[in-house]
C-alpha cells in the first residue's frame, strides 16, 4: 500500500462580537485543537492526513462541526508541497535595552 501524506490547512475569520459568536468561535477553535490541528498562525490551523481519502473525511468532518456565521476555508496539498512553504520573519531588533533605562514609570 502506497501512502501519500497530505495536509489539511484551515483558514478562518469567525465573528466574535456578541457573547454567541465568541462562544462558537471558541467551540470551533477547541474542535480543531481536540482533532488534532496544529495553529501555524492565529485562525490558520493544519493536520496531517494520511493520504487523500483520509483527508476527506478530516474535511467532512470539519463541515459538520462548522459555525453558524462566518467563512471557513480548507486547502489540501501534499506533504512536499507543505515542506516548501518559505517562513519570511522580519528584521531582528539589535538595539534592545537591556537595563534600567527601558523602565517606564505612570
Amino acid at each position: 500500500m502506497s501512502y501519500r501524506y497530505m495536509r489539511v490547512i484551515i483558514f478562518f475569520d469567525l465573528p466574535s462580537t456578541t457573547y454567541e459568536e465568541r462562544k462558537s468561535y471558541t467551540k470551533f477553535r477547541k474542535f480543531l485543537l481536540n482533532e488534532g490541528f496544529i495553529m501555524m498562525q492565529e485562525s490558520v490551523y493544519s493536520k496531517i492526513a494520511l493520504n487523500s481519502t483520509t483527508s476527506k473525511l478530516i474535511q467532512d468532518r470539519v463541515r459538520k462541526n462548522k459555525a453558524p456565521k462566518g467563512i471557513i476555508q480548507m486547502m489540501v496539498i501534499t506533504e512536499k508541497q507543505f515542506a516548501g512553504i518559505e517562513y519570511v520573519i522580519g528584521n531582528n531588533q539589535n538595539n534592545v535595552l537591556d537595563n534600567t533605562k527601558r523602565l517606564v514609570v505612570f
